[in-house]
């Protein structure tokens, strides 16, 4: 007779939001059973974060939902410039061109990526992810109470509490995924520590809805901040009007001082706050919500203990500014899904889950460092719209930008600069598409050479086929004529050898390895012709060479020469995937 089943599944996945939905959808698409609990009804009430940077785009690009995402968001062009104004209605003081859409960047993006930004809020990011993840076999149970785990040397008991009866139950997985998010159980239970310091300062936030068309859809924005002497708007010292529903569904943001205890939210008050802040005193608000949200500044050094990695905001705690809450969220997820699919259908051994926390932890900090230093980025801009001494600062700032003398003239200069240093907010690239791997899953080149920077690796993305770099994208021909991205032709789960119509004995050596797990692109062919040689300038190896891509689209390895024959074509890819999946021996495989 045989035995039960061990396993209720392979992966437990605490939390629904943008990391643990990925997670999700990426193993659902991969053939992995997944279950996730959420101890809610259902996905994110409210709008939440909303920047869905290139990296994130491509990522639902390889699961399939890039167009459905593209429907349900505020497009690209729609971002528009950030305008820095007394009111809606009132005068206006600058305006930095943001989210790439200027003149000056927008080439940039266009070469860096065949996905454009979007702003898609979380209440509609996450119900996308979700479905999709069902649909293709992701099971799951929302009010649902994670309670516990204790894990062992084959896998992770988890015990759950049914909301709705109040019944407890244990769930046996080979692995747990602790995405529950900022005050996150898993994390603390896997005793994982965070750095650095929490609730440093707060924001107020207000869900309203009001026709504000008149006042911008002459000028699409997705944030209006607003410099007004009529209320102090904490550390930022500006308040905020974001667009949900462009142009009648808003929210309302202004710091407030925590000392003096939670803001006032009585109706009176918050329509008397938006009003000032779209310039209107008559103006008719519906208010949808209230709630406050705290500044943080810490994230984790360690993501994994044994069988439980945590990711998302349970890894990373940071402020909104700069618009990589989500996105690091995101790409989180889709760098762990395919390394548990890989150990759970017996693809790679379990040392490839390590690369995890080396290659994650570097980018949590690095960009809670980045939210946190952007908003003390708004200092010099607020020097040069208010005079702090004068009994109406901002109307004495906006005269001294006024003024046609030697002062006027070096305030707005002044003005010109702290302009130029919030394009490492708005217009940062690089910042999004320069994360570079480091783990025992790169196989670094052999000369062991540093990356030369051209230009600012904050503002401006460098391509290239390193190891540990995200493939480039450039344009390729399909077989129908339309352009495919290099992009397109790896990722889905699994592992791309890539190389050009010289680099036959690669092509013939990844036939005899007959992996379940590797495809071979062959780019000049039919299908992947390069008619631009877009491909030709930026390889960076010999058309003989060859690339091994790992699904998540990053660059493991690379042999800048074609191979002598291919029998040393097979033994490099042997030695090469032995390495990069931890295939110390032969693995049993499945398809």
């Amino acid at each position: 007779m045989a035995q039960p089943e061990p396993f209720q599944t392979d992966v437990l996945v605490v939390g629904t939001g943008p990391m643990g939905a990925t997670t999700a959808l990426a193993l659902a698409s991969y053939g992995v059973r997944v279950h996730v609990v959420n101890r809610y009804n259902w996905t994110a009430s409210t709008p939440r974060a909303h920047i869905t940077n290139q990296r994130a785009v491509e990522v639902l690009r390889d699961l399939g939902l890039e167009q459905e995402a593209r429907r349900d968001a505020t497009p690209w062009e729609w971002m528009g410039d950030t305008l820095f104004t007394t009111s809606l209605a009132g005068p206006e003081i600058a305006r930095l061109r943001t989210w790439g859409t200027g003149d000056e960047r927008i080439g940039d993006y266009l070469q860096g990526s065949p996905c454009s930004m979007l702003d898609l809020p979380q209440n509609k990011m996450e119900p996308l992810l979700v479905k999709n993840a069902a649909a293709r076999g992701a099971v799951f149970s929302f009010n649902t109470e994670y309670l516990g785990h204790v894990q062992d040397a084959t896998g992770v008991t988890v015990t759950l509490r049914d909301l709705q009866c109040g019944r407890e139950y244990s769930l046996r997985a080979r692995y747990l995924v602790g995405a529950d998010g900022a005050k996150s159980k898993v994390m603390d239970d896997a005793g994982l520590k965070l750095e650095g310091q929490l609730a440093r300062a707060a924001t107020a936030y207000v869900l309203f809805r009001a026709d504000l068309s008149r006042y911008v859809a002459h000028r699409p924005s997705i944030l209006y901040w607003i410099v007004t002497s009529n209320a102090a708007f904490g550390e930022i010292g500006m308040g905020l009007l974001r667009v949900i529903e462009p142009w009648k569904q808003w929210i309302a943001g202004w710091g407030f001082d925590m000392a003096k205890g939670e803001p006032d939210f009585s109706p009176d008050e918050v329509k008397r706050r938006v009003r000032i802040m779209v310039g209107d005193p008559e103006l008719k608000i519906e208010i949808d919500s209230t709630s406050v949200w705290y500044v943080n500044q810490a994230h984790a050094p360690v993501y994994s203990s044994g069988r439980v990695f945590c990711g998302g905001d349970a890894v990373h705690r940071h402020p909104p500014s700069s618009g990589l809450g989500s996105n690091t969220c995101i790409q989180d997820a889709f760098n762990l899904a395919w390394k548990l699919a890989f150990v759970v259908k017996g693809h790679a051994g379990e040392r490839l889950l390590d690369s995890y926390t080396l290659e994650r932890a570097p980018v949590g900090a690095q960009i809670v460092a980045r939210a946190n230093q952007s908003r003390l980025d708004y200092a010099p801009l607020n020097r040069t719209f208010r005079d702090a001494d004068a009994p109406d600062p901002v109307a004495a700032g906006r005269e001294r930008l006024a003024d046609p003398g030697p002062e006027g003239v070096a305030r707005r200069s002044a003005l010109a600069e702290a302009l130029k240093l919030k394009n490492y907010e708005f217009n940062a690239q690089g910042v999004e598409l320069n994360q570079r791997c480091v783990s025992e899953a790169i196989i670094p080149d052999p000369d062991g050479a540093e990356e030369i920077w051209k230009r600012d690796p904050q503002l401006f993305v460098q391509p290239t086929t390193r190891p540990g770099a995200k493939l480039p994208h450039v344009w390729l021909v399909g077989q129908d004529g339309r352009r495919v991205s290099t992009l397109d032709l790896v990722g889905k789960g699994k592992v791309s050898l890539v190389t050009g119509i010289a680099g036959q004995a690669w092509v013939d050596a990844a036939q005899k390895l007959s992996l379940p797990f590797l495809r071979t692109v062959v780019i000049g062919m039919p299908g992947a012709q390069d008619s631009y040689c877009s491909w030709h300038a930026m390889r960076e190896i010999e058309e003989a060479g060859a690339l091994l891509v790992r699904p998540d689209g990053v660059v493991a390895w690379r042999h800048h020469r074609g191979a002598d024959d291919v029998a040393q074509a097979k033994r490099e890819l042997e030695q090469a995937l032995a390495s990069l999946l931890d295939r110390t021996s032969p693995a049993s495989e499945s398809t």
